[in-house]
């Protein structure tokens, strides 16, 4: 049975998502239609703001390039990823257990937990271990495993293993990318691994990103936009990706 324009063109946008690109020698391929059908379809998919066209076939809408290594990244919007960690760490309550991914916002939300007492914190992090372990009042639980150099954290299997020993009140985490469609993405397929066993660890999951993580796709799926409770972000996030979250039901906290 063949597929109307429509179910081909939605077919072809969970390959571009799966794959990161398509050719339109791969569409004409799969589809079994003619180079010129292939090219409509392109055609429509970009006019409905689906795709993006390149030379030769597709790529994923604002498809974002490879995260830059933590300890760069830490100055960009320094001042802004400092408000938002401080406006996360205000979700925190004294005796919480608390699981911290990694990333230099959560970091700055590990930094504004001075004031907590009784806390215990599961982390992944060097960095947030390495500020932890000087707080005599809080239970560190550091997760091993495969270090990553550029983020300074841990993944792999080992790490997940420990994950599922724990369970935590709640995970403040940061991703690389935000799609109301396309969920929170990251571009290294083993840290999304590892961050998914993080928020499982948890019963509440707190996003900390700033305005430049929106409306981005990255090429492996952490968890729809539905699986999270809230994001904490800055005054520069998009008005209309701010109600699509609201409209799903996630709390979203403007620092």
């Amino acid at each position: 049975m063949s597929l109307s324009s429509v179910e081909r063109q939605n077919q072809i946008v969970q390959l571009l998502f799966q794959n990161q690109r398509i050719s339109v020698a791969e569409i004409c391929t799969t589809f079994e239609i003619s180079k010129a059908t292939a090219c409509r379809d392109l055609e429509a998919l970009v006019s409905s703001k689906k795709i993006q066209r390149v030379h030769g076939g597709a790529l994923p809408l604002a498809y974002s390039s490879p995260e830059i290594p933590m300890l760069i990244r830490r100055e960009e919007q320094a001042e802004t990823k400092r408000r938002i960690g401080q406006a996360a760490a205000e979700l925190v309550r004294d005796g919480d257990t608390i699981v911290l991914g990694s990333g230099s916002t959560v970091l700055q939300a590990a930094r504004n937990l001075k004031e907590h007492r009784n806390l215990t914190v599961i982390t992944n992090s060097l960095p947030v271990m390495n500020l932890m372990v000087e707080r005599s009042d809080i239970s560190l639980v550091s997760i091993g495993g495969m270090l990553l150099p550029t983020e300074l954290c841990f993944i792999g299997h080992i790490a997940e293993l420990a994950l599922e020993e724990v369970r935590a009140d709640k995970a403040i985490i940061g991703v690389h990318s935000i799609n109301l469609e396309q969920g929170l993405t990251s571009d290294y397929l083993p840290e999304a691994m590892t961050d998914r066993a993080l928020l499982r660890a948890a019963r509440e999951t707190i996003v900390v990103a700033d305005h430049t993580k929106f409306g981005r796709i990255s090429a492996a799926l952490l968890v729809p936009v539905e699986k999270i409770q809230t994001i904490v972000t800055d005054a520069e996030t998009p008005k209309d990706f701010i109600s699509g979250l609201q409209d799903r039901g996630i709390r979203v906290i403007v620092a």
